[in-house]
């Protein structure tokens, strides 16, 4: 589940990084926990900060993905679409409540940097479609 969530959100950076700016320049911006500012600065495609962003993107969606299989992944109630679909729009509220009131501006997500508001809502809508479709489907397993 966590890591569909990171894909989707992550395809979803990038199209709207691509209406603004640059389609890597958002998740270029997750790597300014390493790289400070120049993270932040750089829109273009680039194998250090596009990667090293997608993989604290991608480390960042499996601890959100396992905490919300561990608190509602065996809930009878979680093979349903619609409390599946509440519990990870509960799960992506959390996390974007922590990330962005809880954490400290050095270790927030960063694509803020580069999106408005409505497209920061979108991409939590994308991490929770990923993490309720991706419980809906170990849960066929």
């Amino acid at each position: 589940a966590g890591s569909l969530a990171s894909l989707l959100s992550a395809a979803y950076l990038a199209v709207a990084g691509g209406r603004r700016s640059e389609p890597a320049a958002p998740l270029n911006a997750v790597s300014h926990w390493f790289f400070g500012d120049r993270a932040l600065r750089q829109d273009e495609p680039h194998p250090l900060y596009t990667v090293t962003g997608y993989l604290v993107h991608h480390v960042a969606s499996i601890f959100w993905g396992t905490l919300h299989a561990k608190v509602w992944g065996g809930r009878p109630e979680a093979k349903k679409p619609v409390p599946a679909a509440a519990g990870a729009i509960a799960a992506a509220s959390v996390a974007s409540f922590v990330d962005y009131r809880l954490t400290p501006k050095r270790l927030t997500p960063g694509f803020e940097h580069h999106l408005g508001r409505p497209e920061m809502v979108n991409v939590y809508a994308c991490f929770a479609l990923g993490l309720a479709l991706g419980s809906m489907l170990m849960k066929k397993r």
